[in-house]
């Protein structure tokens, strides 16, 4: 796992699968930990390194419900866990399908010695909205789904950083999920602009933290994608280096949902 320290208030953790990031934003006395990295001894290193960085963990975030960013209860599990209503309507509707999913990728990846997952009690939050953080900054709130059928991209302008979750990945195509919708998340890209422009700092969901000028080169590229998949191309081009055999699986899934 890399451990990235941006600023005295900003960490990023990237795991060593899928560089799935998880974003610790701490103001005066407070802080919240966004997503989670995926491995056992992953999780377990978080709180000492927060600990011995002075960063307080008052409360988690989510940016979808997608299993792989909803195990920051592992590490603390007695935290408060938030999510967007949209992500709370989603494990209502889906009960005990992260724990499912985790624990198939344990048997695929012969992972043992995982804490249990538990998603009860989670909190949840309009979209669009704003979290107090400290006394004195919010946290902006704004829809991002598409990717999924639910989301949320979590925009700090006091430190000019925004965590988008599953868009803006470096090493990740669009990938139209299932639930998920072309269209929603070409709209969603098109929100993200205008934040883009607040944020010196963009962390998407995997492949660590982007300046500014990066990931809109990434939003462009990936709305010339979509446009070419939404006018019924199979064979639309993959965005630049992002074309690996791993990405032509998405895009074959993407192609056999959308077209």
């Amino acid at each position: 796992m890399r451990v990235l320290a941006l600023r005295t208030d900003l960490i990023v953790f990237t795991s060593r699968i899928w560089q799935t990031t998880c974003t610790a934003v701490r103001a005066g006395d407070e802080g919240f930990l966004i997503d989670s990295p995926v491995f056992p001894d992953e999780l377990e290193a978080v709180p000492g390194v927060l600990e011995q960085a002075g960063f307080p963990v008052s409360g988690l975030l989510v940016t979808h419900a997608d299993w792989d960013h909803l195990l920051g209860r592992v590490a603390y599990p007695r935290a408060s866990l938030g999510c967007p209503e949209s992500s709370a309507r989603r494990l209502l509707a889906e009960p005990g399908a992260a724990q499912r999913e985790l624990r198939k990728f344990d048997e695929e990846h012969y992972v043992d010695g995982r804490k249990p997952l538990s998603l009860a009690a989670a909190q949840t939050f309009p979209v669009p909205g704003r979290l107090e953080l400290g006394a004195e900054h919010e946290i902006e709130v704004h829809p991002a789904d598409g990717h999924t059928p639910d989301g949320a991209a979590y925009l700090m302008a006091w430190l000019g950083v925004l965590v988008c979750g599953d868009y803006l990945s470096p090493v990740e195509i669009p990938w139209i999920s299932a639930g998920g919708s072309l269209e929603a998340y070409r709209a969603t890209l098109e929100r993200l602009r205008p934040l883009l422009e607040r944020a010196d700092t963009i962390v998407p969901g995997h492949g660590g933290p982007l300046p500014r000028a990066r990931a809109l080169q990434i939003l462009d590229e990936d709305l010339a994608y979509l446009r070419a998949l939404a006018a019924d191309d199979s064979a639309a081009p993959l965005p630049p280096g992002r074309r690996t055999a791993a990405q032509r699986r998405i895009h074959e899934e993407n192609v056999s949902r959308c077209l």
